[in-house]
């Protein structure tokens, strides 16, 4: 291009370049030189692509697959300065994974006792470093699964997901369900015969479903040989087999002998056996392996894990003097206790630096537990109620804040979790998660219920991985019904690496649950407690105004007892008229009384409180059954004047009905027991506390009542309070302005608040089914709220007396009796199998087997492992057969038929009266056989008499030795014993053969001496006395007999005919002719003896027709075949008790695992289906109906307010309410979710799982709430919705609160299905209920 000139001579040229052909401008110097360039064209077209290089496709694939990048809309410089949850790695198409160290530096730790004292400025103990494998630290801490686990997004680190696996449960690291599953021609060696055998090359691994795809290419027919070197083929074939051919027999018979021999004692397998197999050919023939490999097989399966036995574990004890009782301690199992003396005397020395000071001298108890926790251990803590448990788990705490990981601290009772959360928030980093409240999950103090921590492990929250201690406070709960099963969950799915603290009232079993914890998890719990009170009881009966003491320091004052009962006499002594008619007109008064009081309860157990209730039970007259002499205010008042009187206030008086410590409050209407102070700041914290609440819901009837009564120091205490309500009057007892408490059981529960007196408005309850006496351990959980630590020298408890006096034996079992026994309440759940589904490595029958229930058969494993090892290596006896191939087996399986058939044929048949008529000389009956254990064809010679009271029978024994006459001389006709026929050329005329009766009667008189053998006719005969139950069949048929002769004359003759007789009845076939017909000829009418008694008589004609019948060793034949019955079934029995099938509630999984199957949740293969994966976020409510409800759209054509009122019936939990008054709209949806529930329990009825349909709908489905909450979603205030039903406000409260977690797990349910609109409704319905007065924050937690 020419030079372009420009103002001032600026010259320049334009051209293009790049690759994209830019416009390229670029001066030139005021002066053209000579450039070679310029000969060059000034426009060159750039090539279409770049050149390439190892280098640029290098950095091209890093840039376009390795490095993560931005999003260039999120992170643009408008939106510079902004915050957002990015997540490097989830954007990362590649996991990045840094490759392990092979060695770690770590501090090594020692006991307190045995550090140095370091030189710092510090003077704190320092630990040493030191290098470790790994690999040895890992040990035990892998995941479940053959994948590795990563970790969740954030949102998912407390709660966990659906979508986690769960952590692998402590002590199940060598069970067989987690171990790497091969498939059975892996392990056989199958494959490697068919190649040795000459098959084709194998394509298809063992157990996969595709292999190699080889295409044109065909396997080969060859002969496979396996030789050290490919010369050895020219060699001469004279090589020793044993050193070149592959002996699979040999190693899996070796290690089967060894195994087996260090049992039984045997010797080792012998050498010729060794050189016979050395002695093989060089081929490996199959038919050598696969019997071989068979009974490896069978070894494998039979030996079980000791996955429960008490492992052999050096006494390492950390405490001088320790070891001897440790060492015997382990021997024991795995609950420790013992060795406190020792840690007492140097408890300073042991623990010199504690992770937490305490202002006071520890317990015994107490010093014992923190060392173990300082040592890492678990610990059980079984005490009293306020004897110091709590500073065990506030210990815990310390550890794990010192530790830098997290305690969890769970508890059965809402109440428990936020009143614990308020007394921790000073002292540590404290969370809390409940239902309905998530405070600071990240905290490394967590306090939960015990569901969310289930729940947590089912679904794999990360958070798992940092816990080091879980506490579990009240662990007796685990004997709830309902809930107790929870616990025994969450024992079994903690990981290896989480320790225990528990914490438990005394029970009898201590060292039994703690061994199975310990068994359980495979770590030593240690066990420690005390039986001493911190502050002693005493017992009292309150009586006509005063107080009679009947028990101290555990000990029943029999005269204070006798005292009470002299009172009584007196006092209903001027109504007796006369002596006699005292005691009954008392039982009779007493009986009434007892009816009264029994039907008043049940009354008022129906009924609800609140003023509406109260007004309704006035009317009713429910009330006025109580006190036949006096009227119940003028008991209460004489009771707390006599209370006031003795300074034993404050009381809590336990009342066993909501109803009823309402009504025993109102009737202290003239009592007020608060100072002017008092009153002033109680109105101060009430209006504190209610200023939280808006204006209608503080003038509800209930607050405004309560707060009436508070003010007077009467409080009221139940489930039927609003949750505000309940605390405010919680926190002021707690102050002591509370004087007197009206409480259900519930407080000594859920409430830590002691008092100076507790009294027992009686000894009897409505348990929600009958009517029963208090239990030992529920009396003490009660009574220990009496006395306070450091106020109180002594507490009282005080038992109340209206119309009779309590039965000694009554006082002495609930006062001093035993406390309830721990006992397993585990049951199947469907949502516990789905869970456990999902997790392949998880079995279902692994939980079965650890679980409370199943302890006792566990522990007994190793045992029976021995023993079954012991008799399959006993040499097996052989049956011997005289007459060919052995048949003894199946008579000996006909004969127990038989047997077990015998007594009752005998007793519904052969002793009835019908039976006995057909009993007459001549008739042909079996009968039992004397010598052996068999049955012989006969015939009735003569029925009992008063001379005789047997039948004399004639029988066939046809095997029994024959006995040859030497001379006819020699047999006397009258004589006893043995008698053979003589022939016929030497008999006389009176022993020849008479084929007719004789028309002689004869008399009672029998000639010969019984039992009679003789020979006649070929076989042998007897003649013996036999009872009617020795009868085993009566035959349809009679014969012939001439009883004079055969009994009185003893003739020869006479008996040749009868045998003869007898012999001509089998010649058909059959051994012996038909029995009689047992409807026709015996007249039976129940059809199962009918069934029996033709399985007998057909039997019997088996055996007969068995060449075993009659043989002559059949009695020792049937003696062996008994001990090798026997012994197999000691074999199998054993191999029963040790399999999944011998599970107690095995028969109950099965019916569940096909109803799932049934209804869709799983498939045939048990993997869970996405209609189980929905069941699985169903926790509130029954999983299957919930469930069966989303999957048939029954939610789609409802609003969210009518959505979430039918929900309601899923978590509403009273059984008698009001009927509700419901839209038509309302009322179809119920009824259609009535109708699954229903079919729901037909189904599982029909699968045999132990659920009455009706009664399943009924429990599961209460729709007593469906209008208060379908008004409450609409807007109602509350106050007007409480007038709609009988339901406590507190109820109602608790159910809509309830109610949100469910839509939650709805919500979480419809984003698995995909039905956003479901998802939609669900978040629509949670935010119209979550409102005012029932969502109020909880004032243990926001404080007052």
């Amino acid at each position: 291009m020419d030079r372009i000139p420009a103002a001032n001579e600026l010259s320049f040229r334009v051209g293009f370049t790049g690759h994209g052909g830019h416009l390229r401008i670029e001066p030139l110097p005021p002066v053209d030189r000579p450039n070679p360039l310029h000969s060059l064209p000034d426009f060159i077209l750039p090539p279409a692509f770049p050149k390439e290089t190892p280098e640029t496709i290098k950095e091209y694939v890093k840039e376009k697959y390795l490095l993560p990048r931005l999003d260039e809309d999120v992170f643009s410089p408008q939106n510079a300065g902004r915050q957002w949850e990015f997540d490097w790695f989830d954007r990362a198409e590649i996991q990045l994974e840094p490759s392990a160290p092979r060695s770690v530096v770590v501090p090594s730790w020692e006991m307190p006792f045995r550090r140095k004292e370091r030189q710092s400025m510090t003077k704190r103990w320092e630990p040493e470093s030191v290098e470790a494998d790994v690999s040895e630290l890992t040990i035990g801490a892998e995941d479940s699964g053959a994948l590795p686990r990563i970790v969740g997004p954030a949102k998912d680190y407390v709660r966990g997901s659906i979508n986690n696996r769960p952590f692998r449960p402590g002590g199940l690291d060598n069970a067989d369900s987690l171990g790497k599953i091969l498939p059975a021609g892996a392990c056989n060696g199958e494959w490697a015969s068919e190649v040795l055998h000459g098959g084709p090359a194998q394509v298809l691994p063992p157990g996969s479903r595709d292999g190699l795809d080889l295409g044109h290419l065909k396997a080969r027919s060859s002969t496979w040989n396996v030789n050290e070197k490919a010369s050895l083929e020219k060699r001469t074939s004279n090589v020793k087999m044993n050193e070149l051919s592959v002996q699979f027999d040999d190693f899996f018979k070796k290690a089967w002998e060894d195994d087996v021999m260090k049992f039984a004692g045997d010797g080792p397998m012998h050498d010729s056996d060794t050189q016979k197999d050395a002695n093989e050919s060089l081929q490996v023939e199959t038919e050598g392996v696969l019997p071989v490999v068979d009974d490896v097989i069978k070894k494998e399966s039979s030996i079980l894990d000791e996955i429960l036995s008490v492992q052999s574990v050096e006494s390492t004890s950390r405490l001088d003097g320790d070891s001897n009782s440790d060492r015997q301690q382990q021997k024991e199992g795995w609950a420790l206790s013992g060795g406190s003396d020792e840690i007492m005397e140097r408890f300073h020395e042991l623990v010199p630096d504690m992770a937490l000071s305490f202002p006071f001298e520890l317990d015994p108890f107490q010093k014992e537990a923190i060392f173990y926790l300082e040592r890492g251990e678990s610990v059980f803590v079984a005490a009293h109620t306020s004897a110091g448990k709590t500073v065990v788990a506030e210990y815990a705490f310390a550890l794990a804040s010192k530790h830098c990981t997290r305690a969890v601290y769970t508890a059965p009772i809402k109440t428990i979790s936020n009143q614990k959360y308020r007394d921790f928030c000073g002292k540590f980093d404290v969370g809390l998660l409940t239902g309905d409240v998530s405070l600071r999950p990240e905290a490394s103090c967590l306090i939960m219920t015990t569901e969310i921590l289930r729940s947590m492990l089912y679904r794999g929250a990360d958070i798992i991985r940092d816990i080091e201690w879980v506490i579990f406070d009240e662990v007796h709960y685990v004997n709830d019904v309902e809930r107790g099963v929870v616990w025994e969950e969450v024992i079994i799915m903690l990981p290896r690496h989480i320790n225990f603290v528990l914490l438990s009232a005394t029970v009898p079993n201590t060292i039994e649950f703690a061994d199975w914890i310990g068994r359980t998890k495979q770590k030593h719990i240690r066990v420690t407690g005390t039986t001493k009170r911190p502050v002693p009881l005493e017992h009292c009966l309150f009586y006509s105004g005063e107080l009679y003491t009947i028990c101290e320091n555990e000990k029943i004052i029999f005269q204070g007892l006798k005292a009470t009962k002299d009172a009584y006499k007196k006092k209903n002594s001027p109504k007796v008229t006369g002596t006699g008619s005292y005691s009954g007109s008392s039982a009779a008064n007493e009986r009434a009384r007892t009816m009264r009081r029994e039907n008043s309860s049940y009354a008022k157990h129906n009924k609800h409180s609140g003023s509406q209730n109260m007004m309704k039970e006035t009317h009713t007259g429910g009330g006025n059954n109580w006190g036949s002499r006096r009227s119940e205010a003028t008991v209460w008042l004489s009771l707390i004047n006599k209370l006031s009187k003795k300074s034993l206030l404050p009381v809590v008086i336990f009342c066993f009905s909501k109803n009823r410590c309402d009504k025993s409050a109102d009737n202290l209407t003239g009592t007020d027991l608060t100072t002017s102070s008092e009153k002033s700041e109680i109105r101060v914290f009430c209006d504190k506390a209610f200023s939280r609440l808006k204006g209608s819901d503080r003038n509800l009837p209930q607050v405004v009542r309560v707060q009436g009564l508070l003010r007077r120091g009467i409080g009221v205490h139940h489930a039927g309070l609003l949750p505000i309500v309940k605390e405010v009057v919680e926190m002021l007892f707690c102050r002591g302005v509370i004087k007197i408490l009206f409480s259900t059981e519930t407080f000594a529960m859920g409430v830590n608040a002691p008092a100076r007196t507790v009294v027992f408005d009686a000894l009897r309850k409505f348990d929600g089914k009958e009517f029963r006496q208090l239990l030992p351990g529920e009396y003490t959980q009660m009574a220990g709220r009496a006395g306070r630590r450091g106020l109180d020298k002594i507490g009282t408890v005080v038992v109340l007396c209206r119309d009779e006096i309590p039965e000694e034996k009554d006082l002495e079992r609930v006062i001093v009796g035993s406390a309830t026994r721990l006992k397993s309440q585990f049951r199947l759940t469907y949502i516990m199998i789905m869970h456990l589904l999902r997790v392949e490595e998880l079995k279902v029958e692994d939980m079965l087997k650890r679980s409370f229930a199943e302890f006792h058969s566990q522990k007994k494993l190793p045992e029976q492992q021995q023993l079954l090892m012991l008799k399959l290596a006993q040499p097996t006896k052989i049956i011997e057969c005289i007459k060919g191939e052995p048949a003894i087996e199946d008579y000996y399986e006909m004969y127990s038929e038989a047997e077990s058939f015998s007594n009752r044929i005998t007793d519904a048949v052969m002793l009835s009266p019908v039976s006995q008529k057909y009993l007459i000389p001549g008739r042909v009956v079996v009968v039992k056989s004397q010598l052996a254990q068999d049955h012989l064809l006969g015939v009735v010679v003569k029925a009992p008499s008063a001379n005789y009271k047997q039948y004399i029978v004639l029988m066939l024994t046809p095997e029994l030795p024959s006995v040859s006459k030497t001379t006819a001389d020699s047999l006397e006709k009258n004589s006893a014993g043995l008698q053979v026929l003589v022939p016929k050329s030497k008999r006389g005329l009176e022993d020849d053969y008479c084929s007719s009766v004789t028309s002689r009667r004869g008399s009672d008189i029998v000639n010969i001496k019984l039992p009679h053998h003789g020979f006649a006719a070929g076989v042998n005969y007897g003649v013996r006395g036999v009872e009617n139950n020795e009868f085993l069949s009566i035959c349809n048929c009679k014969i012939k007999i001439d009883q004079v002769r055969l009994l009185q004359d003893v003739s020869l003759g006479a008996y040749s005919n009868t045998v003869q007789q007898l012999l001509n009845l089998t010649s058909d076939g059959n051994k012996y002719p038909p029995a009689l017909d047992p409807v026709k000829d015996l007249k039976l009418r129940d059809i199962k003896v009918v069934e029996d008694y033709y399985r007998w008589t057909n039997l019997l004609q088996k055996m007969a027709q068995s060449k075993c019948h009659g043989c002559v060793k059949l009695e020792e034949h049937i003696k062996l075949a008994r001990e090798l019955k026997g012994h197999s079934e000691e074999v199998n029995a054993l191999k029963f008790q040790m399999s999944d099938e011998a599970l107690q509630q095995m028969p109950d999984f099965q019916g569940r695992i096909d109803v799932l199957k049934e209804i869709g949740c799983i498939d045939a293969d048990l993997v869970v289906q996405i209609k189980g994966r929905v069941a699985c976020e169903m926790n509130s409510g029954e999983e299957l109906i919930c469930t069966e409800c989303l999957f048939e759209n029954q939610l789609n054509d409802l609003e969210p307010e009518e959505a979430v009122a039918i929900m309601s019936a899923f978590v509403f939990q009273q059984k008698n309410t009001s009927e509700p008054s419901l839209t038509p709209k309302l009322s179809q949806a119920k009824k259609r979710l009535y109708d699954t529930a229903i079919r729901l329990g037909e189904l599982q009825a029909g699968f045999k799982v132990q659920i009455d349909p009706q009664e399943y709908a009924q429990e599961n489905l209460k729709f007593g709430l469906v209008e208060v909450v379908y008004e409450w979603a609409k807007g109602t205030p509350f106050a007007d919705i409480c007038e709609l039903t009988d339901v406590p406000e507190g109820m109602i409260v608790r159910t809509i609160v309830r109610l949100d977690e469910t839509c939650r797990e709805f919500r979480n349910a419809a984003a698995i299905m995909g039905n956003s609109a479901l998802h939609k409704k669900m978040e629509t319905a949670s935010n119209a209920i979550k409102r005012d007065i029932v969502f109020a924050a909880s004032l243990y937690i926001t404080g007052v």
